[in-house]
């Protein structure tokens, strides 16, 4: 399949009706899948979900093909925010996080509030929240996790910031203390960021062993190198966010010799998409886990198991 086949996209002058025809289509695709190998519904762990006017500076920034893209990347999913939660929930996902962050100091609390209130009013929402090296980022983190949030994302490439930041010393130390995951996009894709890479995480996980890390995108293009500090480290996992698909293949292919590692590691990977962010359909990313996976026991573990024990949810 080309990276360019995709079920549709916002802003096309296909019909409605059109439009509407392949939306059921994908809908029951995405079921028969889950069919297929006994999931009864899925666990994401890497969905955005942010205010109005960031996400759409995210889509025109997509638009641009800006430096960090590099490459035309149309927005599958471009709908509003009532939509793209109706859709999870129709492709049968039964939690989703909303992955959001900061750019610049004085952003991230504000994004917090956002986001707590965001998880309110979408229980099926996990309350995710975000921060950035500042003054101020020990009590903002500190007040969300008393408010219940229950992943933080930490985006090293966009935030353009180092996590061996020492204004970040305490952030880290409360996350270990509380046990709340952290998703990280730490790699070096899809273009290398300042302090992307596996070196500055080697060096946190050290400092903080016990941090729950979730590595996005399976630290592409740096595979090897995340695999091994998710064997390394035992709260360390991966997400699958845009690995495997055919526009990531296209540049950065999944070692063929690592594959035998995603068995062995089958309890630390974690179904992401990157919804709605992605140039291609939801089931497109779902259907590629098909190419790896040694059994349909993977593929439950990965879209649905490993995130019910590592978040304590109900089965």
């Amino acid at each position: 399949m080309s990276p360019v086949t995709w079920y549709f996209s916002a802003g096309s002058p296909r019909s409605a009706s059109l439009r509407y025809g392949r939306t059921v289509n994908e809908i029951e695709q995405v079921a028969q899948f889950r069919r297929r190998h006994g999931v009864d519904d899925l666990i994401d762990v890497h969905t955005h979900f942010m205010p109005r006017q960031v996400m759409d500076k995210v889509w025109a920034y997509f638009d641009s093909a800006g430096p960090l893209v590099g490459r035309p990347w149309p927005i599958t999913y471009r709908h509003d925010e009532e939509e793209r939660v109706a859709r999870l929930r129709d492709f049968g996902v039964h939690r989703f996080t909303a992955m959001l962050y900061p750019h610049k100091p004085e952003m991230a609390a504000w994004l917090n509030s956002w986001a707590a209130d965001f998880a309110a009013r979408t229980p099926d929402c996990l309350h995710t929240a975000t921060f950035y090296p500042e003054a101020e980022a020990k009590k903002y983190v500190a007040s969300a996790i008393e408010a219940g949030a229950r992943v933080f994302k930490s985006h090293i490439q966009v935030g353009d910031y180092s996590p061996l930041d020492p204004l970040l010393d305490d952030v880290w130390g409360l996350l270990e203390d509380s046990g709340v995951p952290i998703v990280v996009h730490c790699g070096s894709g899809p273009a290398p960021g300042t302090y992307t890479g596996p070196a500055p995480m080697q060096e946190l996980m050290r400092r903080y062993p016990q941090l729950t890390v979730i590595v996005a995108h399976m630290g592409l293009p740096e595979y090897r190198e995340f695999l091994d500090l998710a064997e390394q480290y035992e709260r360390v996992y991966l997400d699958t966010t845009m690995a495997f698909t055919d526009f990531v293949e296209e540049d950065t292919p999944f070692p063929e010799d690592q594959l035998p590692r995603l068995d062995a590691l089958r309890r630390k990977i974690l179904l992401g998409t990157d919804f709605p962010n992605v140039p291609y359909s939801y089931l497109h990313q779902l259907e590629v886990l098909e190419r790896v996976a040694p059994d349909s026991e993977w593929i439950r573990a990965v879209c649905r198991e490993n995130a019910t024990s590592l978040f304590g949810l109900d089965g």
